[in-house]
Order: C-alpha cells, then sequence, then structure tokens
C-alpha cells in the first residue's frame, strides 16, 4: 500500500493505492459517477434513499473539506487495470452515541460488487489510519439488515460493539482497536 499526506490543489491526488485499486481525492469531475454511485437504489438500500445530483455535490463538497480539514475523507475508488471508476471509500468522523469515532466507510457500484473491492480498499484505508495517522480505533455503521458491509467489516478485524441510534435509525457498530502491538 502506498500513501501520501494531504497536499491541496485541484488536481486529484493519488491517497492510497493497493494491487487492483487507487484511491483518489474526489474532485468536482467525479460529480457524474458520484451521482450514479449515491442514485443507485440498489447501491443505496440499506439508506433512507437514493441521493439527488445535489446531495452528490453535497457529499464531494463534504469529503473535499475534511481533506483539507482532517487529511482523510471519503476517496474515489478506481480499478487500476481499466481506469473504472468504482465507488468510494475511506475514513470520515461520525458522532456515536456522544462521542466522535473515525469510521471506514464504502459505496463499491452495484455491477462490481461481489469482486473484493470493497474488502480491498476498506483494508489499506484501515492501515492508513492506524500507520498514517496514528489512530487507536476504527469503526463501521452498519444497517443490521446489510449483511454484505459486515462481512467487509470482519474482514478488516471489526467486531460487532453494539446497536444503538445512528442517523436516525438503529445501526449495527463494529469497532477494531488498530494500533500496531509492542512485541515482548
Amino acid at each position: 500500500m502506498g500513501s501520501a499526506p494531504h497536499q491541496g490543489g485541484g488536481n486529484p491526488r493519488t491517497v492510497l493505492t493497493t494491487p487492483r485499486l487507487i484511491l483518489r481525492e474526489m474532485t468536482n469531475a467525479d460529480l457524474d459517477d458520484m451521482a450514479a454511485l449515491l442514485g443507485d437504489p440498489e447501491v443505496m438500500r440499506y439508506y433512507p434513499a437514493p441521493k439527488s445530483r445535489d446531495e452528490a455535490q453535497a457529499w464531494i463538497d463534504w469529503n473535499q473539506r475534511l481533506y483539507c480539514q482532517r487529511g482523510f475523507g471519503l476517496w474515489a475508488v478506481i480499478v487500476r487495470a481499466t481506469s473504472e471508476f468504482a465507488g468510494d471509500c475511506g475514513l470520515t468522523p461520525q458522532r456515536v452515541d456522544g462521542a466522535e469515532e473515525i469510521e471506514v466507510g464504502y459505496h463499491i457500484r452495484a455491477g462490481l460488487q461481489g469482486n473484493g473491492y470493497a474488502t480491498e480498499a476498506a483494508t489499506a484505508c484501515r492501515d492508513f489510519a492506524r500507520d498514517v495517522l496514528g489512530l487507536r480505533r476504527l469503526i463501521a455503521i452498519i444497517d443490521p439488515a446489510n449483511i454484505p458491509s459486515q462481512h467487509v467489516a470482519v474482514n478488516l478485524g471489526l467486531e460487532e460493539e453494539k446497536r444503538t441510534t445512528v442517523h436516525g435509525g438503529r445501526r449495527v457498530i463494529y469497532t477494531a482497536t488498530i494500533c500496531h502491538q509492542r512485541r515482548a
């Protein structure tokens, strides 16, 4: 996995690479792809509703602010072999039961699901959280019916911690301690 610190600017910057994927900062040029992703009823079936084009632009804007303010956010996921847009994946601050947590989140286009892209991208994000950001804890907020997303969380080493109300609905909170273990 490769990584680089945020440098700002208008060109999409590659943040992480994996054997099959590139994770890069979103730009306004990603609006068509993000609107298609977040507007797809299949991709968004565990959300209250698919997002409009304006909401997809707000999603991009939010992540661009996160890049500047926090040095991370959700990044565009690109398939290396084809340069095809696959979805988004990354890290976002979330409030859970009154505390700020950092969540690993992921959305993969419906036609590309089942290829392990979410797990591969989220694994790179988990390692970035630990190795670059120095985070000790990571969470995933998942709808209880979203079994595929729960499998991704488990593949990352996260375990179910609790069920609580987040973003207006009951969610399962998966967590992991991700700090490096000291050797004896």
